[in-house]
């Protein structure tokens, strides 16, 4: 899954970097814990600018931020930047954050409510 039949990493990676990138995030941030953290996020809504490929093994860093925040939802953008520290990819995502056991939206509030609000743009 390095790099596809045209040299380069697929589209379809890029959302799992997205993903890592999120989760880094509230893990390092929110102090989220996706195992056993009473309120869960479901990506909902999810897009993707290819700006330019990058192939394996380059480096790749991400970058992150908080686009808006509502009462159970959170809107991210998140920028795969390759080892040139150029912008390869800005993926659009979306966030709803529902209670476990119900799977129900329930209020962002606490220490993810903070980070959240820490990391707005």
């Amino acid at each position: 899954m390095d790099n596809d039949m045209y040299g380069h990493v697929n589209n379809v990676n890029y959302y799992s970097y997205f993903d890592t990138v999120i989760n880094q995030f509230l893990i390092e941030k929110a102090d989220f814990d996706p195992v056993t953290s009473k309120q869960i996020g479901f990506i909902v809504k999810s897009s993707c600018e290819y700006l330019r490929p990058v192939a394996y093994p380059q480096k790749l860093t991400g970058a992150f931020k908080v686009m808006r925040v509502g009462t159970s939802s959170v809107d991210y953008a998140v920028g795969i930047f390759n080892e040139d520290n150029i912008l390869s990819a800005i993926g659009y995502l979306t966030h709803v954050f529902v209670d476990r056991s119900t799977q129900k939206p329930m209020p962002i509030t606490g220490k993810l409510l903070e980070a959240m609000t820490l990391a707005l743009v």
